[in-house]
């Protein structure tokens, strides 16, 4: 799944590490991809592979509710930029991924982080519904 890098060019030197079995099925490097596009700010593809109604549960933290809101406080997140991305597992099925990793900050915090994503369908190429994320703040 090949899509523009449409993100700063800061973003280019992003280190990523993944598991070798992360890609041998459509869904599964569809997941890592949409997981490097979040790491680099990729707007555009993430915009262009999510629902109109959008739904992003933060546990503990937050539910946000629409694409436009999510879009919103991605932008507000933009702070730091990721320069490492380690992704540890990824799984799909049906409706259904799950991804997990770690994320390295320039300011030198890190963070562990689960992602369970709901599609619009079982069939490849659908788009993400939702997302709960589990985030880990890394001492």
């Amino acid at each position: 799944m090949e899509h523009e890098n449409n993100t700063k060019p800061e973003y280019n030197n992003l280190k990523i590490i993944c598991t070798d079995d992360c890609g041998n099925a459509p869904k599964k490097y569809f997941l890592k991809e949409f997981t490097i596009a979040f790491a680099k700010n990729d707007m555009v593809f993430i915009i262009d592979n999510i629902t109109d109604n959008f739904q992003w549960n933060i546990i503990g933290k937050k539910i946000i509710k629409g694409k436009e809101n999510f879009v919103e406080t991605l932008k507000k997140m933009c702070n730091s930029k990721v320069t490492e991305l380690h992704i540890k597992s990824i799984i799909s099925h049906g409706y259904d991924g799950s991804l997990n990793g770690t994320l390295i900050f320039d300011n030198k915090k890190s963070y562990a982080f689960s992602n369970v994503f709901k599609f619009t369908s079982s069939r490849n190429n659908s788009k993400i519904r939702e997302c709960t994320s589990y985030v880990i703040d890394l001492l």
